[in-house]
């Protein structure tokens, strides 16, 4: 064998994985740093990120095991619910930091996830990104759960965050909280996942300085250095 066979033999041969980088996350969400961090995928089966634009500009970087996770929880959802597609929106920088007009996101461990939705005939949607409505952050639901002829899907959030919950404790971790309006929570215990919620998921009670009905917000329960 020469030279150029052995290398690529020893390339296609190697584990990948163990080029890849961990990330390591420093501090808190509202308080923190990140070192290694990778940006979510822009697209799978049954989801899409927010903005083409703003991952261009580096808004989109998470730790990498939450990566993982969100991935994996995607993955298992085009199981449990094959109708179903979902929406990302910001994470955080490269390297972690204040990320405005966030709080937090400091440190790769926070996600914001657009809330899913149905139209006028039940079909899963999704909500609308873009430049007019500050990447989907300015839409806000009546109280019928309604905004321009789509409705939330409560069913279909509970699943995703079952999903990340279960793919969190798969990898050795957990989520820390859920940000979501409170008035809107109760629904979520409406649905065949309520159980699971209320055994396992920290929802804060606190209204937010914005009101997250239009995207929940998840922080990541990982060990960082202080």
């Amino acid at each position: 064998m020469n030279a150029k066979n052995l290398l690529v033999t020893l390339v296609l041969g190697f584990p990948i994985n163990v080029w890849a980088e961990t990330s390591e996350c420093f501090g808190t969400t509202s308080n923190g740093s990140l070192v290694n961090g990778v940006t979510l995928p822009s697209k799978g089966n049954n989801y899409v990120g927010y903005s083409t634009v703003a991952r261009w500009v580096g808004r989109t970087y998470v730790h990498s095991e939450v990566s993982h996770i969100v991935v994996s929880a995607y993955k298992s959802l085009e199981t449990e619910q094959p109708t179903k597609i979902y929406k990302y929106a910001e994470t955080g920088f490269k390297a972690g930091g204040k990320f405005k007009p966030h709080k937090t996101h400091q440190n790769g461990l926070s996600v914001d996830f657009m809330t899913p939705v149905t139209n006028k005939e039940g079909e899963s949607v999704h909500l609308p990104t873009n430049l007019f409505n500050k990447l989907g952050y300015d839409i806000e639901f009546d109280e019928h759960d309604h905004y321009d002829g789509m409705y939330i899907d409560y069913e279909a959030m509970a699943a995703h965050l079952v999903a990340l919950h279960q793919q969190a404790k798969k990898n050795g971790f957990d989520l820390w909280r859920v940000i979501f309006d409170p008035k809107l929570q109760p629904h979520l215990f409406k649905t065949k996942y309520a159980q699971y919620l209320k055994k396992n998921i920290q929802f804060s009670k606190k209204r937010s300085w914005v009101r997250h009905d239009e995207h929940y917000h998840v922080d990541f329960n990982l060990p960082c250095t202080s």
